[in-house]
């Protein structure tokens, strides 16, 4: 479907349903204390708004049938105690992401693919009381002197919104949803994202304590990978997760989750991620994972790899293997310290052991692209070799993109220290191929 055209499954109201919705709702305004009614529970509030709607409904004077009415009075149910038009799209597991362009411009994310909807907020104040509403549940303000938030809502989902003056066109709104389903390896192989070899050998890295940094671009998948590769560590090992949003969705007993803090009104309070991370070496870990690594937190991070808390996972935004080493060198530098080049290379380069690469493309499908083993220096290099990756062959009529997964034939240096740990894998594995016709 072309994303410009808007799928009807939104479209829940014709015109004329619509604009009754809006005078019932400007008659209920007027007539309910809105003070009072936050005061209540959100159960009698809902059937003292589900009574007056009725009663007024009674006196519309053309007829409503009865799915009408039904949702007339669930809209203004969502609009005077929820989040208004996106009340409906926030009930609907399948959408990823909300992306609120303007008062009459939506979008969302399923399946991979982006698509416009025809739900839309009456104008720009509208939606700038919809955006109120939803900072001020976690204490935070938006308007002129602070025209930008990020925060959580109470489900976990992620939220974005940035306002005039900043933002050109009107109140501009993202929402991250947070993914109650916790997926599995097994998930990700039938769903194409890895070949069955790579499952088996990331569980293995994982199980023998190797560092691991996830790398890949915005919504390509890597908390999902992140929390699959969690899963796989023991539960006699006591693990400290490290946050901007908690995502992570770990079922270890032994485990110790720790998040970020944004200022407060006053300006006071931020707690960053560096300072998690410096404080989680004194909580004696056996593990350490870091959600996104984005900033100078990356030398703590690096120094908590070689001190001994090995198998520590952590993910970044990079296109490939190779940027997300550079990434890491340029967040080192942000932290301040004055250390030569070569020097904060050498330190990457014996902190973390495998890249993992992921890609979400143009078909919407997510897949590991690429996984490889930091050998070490040569000169002022950082040596890689590739083990697994994605062979792309094009795209078939209907957009998919065909290809197929490959072992490049490549043993690992580290094939050693995991078998001296009792984690056997096959050499077929690092040399058999895994073909898909279409993923």
């Amino acid at each position: 479907m072309n994303p410009l055209q808007p799928s009807n499954e939104y479209a829940v109201l014709n015109s004329q349903d619509q604009e009754t919705k809006q005078q019932t709702y400007a008659k209920i305004v007027k007539m309910l204390d809105l003070s009072v009614l936050e005061t209540l529970e959100e159960q009698q509030a809902e059937v003292q708004i589900k009574e007056l709607c009725q009663q007024l409904l009674n006196d519309v004077p053309r007829p409503l049938n009865v799915h009408a009415r039904e949702k007339i009075t669930q809209l203004i149910i969502d609009e005077i105690l929820g989040l208004g038009p996106l009340e409906t799209l926030l009930a609907d597991p399948s959408i990823s992401d909300i992306l609120v362009n303007n008062h009459d411009n939506i979008f969302i994310e399923r399946h991979g693919k982006l698509e416009r909807v025809p739900v839309s907020f009456y104008d720009d104040k509208h939606l700038l009381n919809i955006i109120d509403r939803i900072v001020s549940r976690v204490g935070r303000r938006i308007d002129e002197s602070s025209p930008m938030v990020d925060a959580r809502l109470e489900d976990g989902s992620r939220i974005n919104a940035i306002i005039p003056p900043l933002a050109l066109d009107g109140p501009c709104l993202s929402i991250r949803r947070f993914t109650v389903e916790k997926l599995n390896a097994a998930q990700l192989i039938d769903y194409g994202t890895m070949s069955q070899d790579m499952g088996a050998f990331i569980k293995a890295i994982v199980l023998g304590k190797l560092n691991v940094l996830i790398s890949g671009g915005t919504g390509s998948g890597k908390t999902t990978l992140l929390n699959i590769l969690s899963g796989y560590i023991p539960e006699d090992e006591r693990i400290i997760t490290i946050e901007d949003s908690a995502e992570l969705q770990l079922q270890q007993p032994h485990t110790v989750r720790l998040e970020t803090r944004v200022a407060n009104i006053e300006g006071k309070g931020e707690v960053k991620q560096r300072e998690l991370v410096i404080n989680s070496l004194r909580m004696r870990p056996d593990r350490i994972v870091v959600g996104e690594v984005r900033g100078a937190e990356a030398i703590d991070m690096l120094a908590a790899m070689n001190t001994g808390h090995e198998g520590s996972l952590t993910t970044l935004h990079a296109n490939n293997p190779r940027d997300s080493l550079s990434r890491m060198e340029n967040m080192v530098c942000m932290s301040g310290f004055d250390m030569p080049v070569v020097n904060i290379r050498s330190q990457i380069a014996s902190a973390i052991d495998v890249v993992v690469q992921l890609q979400r493309h143009e078909d919407g499908k997510r897949r590991i692209v690429s996984i490889q083993e930091i050998n070490g220096m040569e000169g002022d290099i950082i040596t890689m070799s590739e083990i697994f990756k994605f062979e792309r062959r094009g795209r078939d009529e209907d957009g998919n993109v065909l290809g197929g997964y490959k072992a490049t034939g490549v043993i690992p240096n580290f094939n050693g220290h995991l078998q001296a740990r009792g984690i056997v894998l096959p050499n077929s594995i690092y040399g058999a191929d895994f073909e898909l016709a279409r993923l």
